[in-house]
């Protein structure tokens, strides 16, 4: 999943929620030098990533652009994943998605002094376009697909995935209501028992 997928399943503790967004620039048992909610986060995030990369589901969505784009496939359905989520927010939360994203970008803030170096100099980046936001729009989400290919050098061609995208529109959809459900299911009992776990 991509960023508001894994914010959204952090739960209401900031802490968890920035580790969480952060868990990407922490290698291996790095995790441990920070408090414990933090590495809530951190942990929750790669089982969250495990259990999404191994789904059946969200396989027929890769499956469905591996032709096109190999091995991106699996980052591309993680965008795509949370152009659907932020497309049918109202579904998943009762705070509106302009002011959960603005909590959140607050939260970043007051705990900028534990983020990793590469996420303080992506913020600023990430605010002021408002990426979280944005992805609810497909015109969002072609512009982070484009920003993607760049960061390969033009590699991946992942900026035309916006193509299959608007292709296969109600296909994506469907697999990602179907997974999301079981994802919240998953990722509410792992946060249970990470909190539990950890000292």
């Amino acid at each position: 999943m991509n960023y508001l997928a894994h914010i959204y399943l952090s739960g209401d503790n900031d802490l968890v929620t920035v580790g969480n967004f952060i868990a990407d620039g922490i290698k291996g048992k790095d995790y441990k030098k920070f408090p414990k909610d933090i590495q809530v986060g951190i942990l929750l995030h790669r089982n969250i990533d495990t259990y999404t990369d191994a789904h059946k589901t969200v396989r027929l969505s890769t499956k469905r652009l591996h032709e096109n784009y190999g091995h991106y496939s699996g980052v591309i359905v993680d965008i795509l994943y949370d152009h659907f989520l932020a497309k049918n927010w109202s579904k998943y939360s009762d705070t509106p998605l302009g002011g959960y994203v603005d909590t959140f970008y607050d939260s970043l803030e007051e705990h900028y002094n534990v983020l990793p170096a590469r996420i303080q100099k992506m913020m600023p980046y990430m605010m002021s376009d408002n990426w979280l936001l944005n992805y609810a729009s497909i015109e969002g989400i072609s512009k982070v697909l484009d920003g993607m290919n760049r960061r390969t050098k033009n590699r991946s061609g992942m900026d035309k995935a916006v193509h299959e995208l608007e292709v296969f529109y109600k296909e994506f959809e469907a697999e990602f209501s179907s997974f999301f459900d079981e994802l919240i299911a998953f990722s509410k009992e792992k946060l249970n028992e990470l909190n539990e776990t950890i000292l």
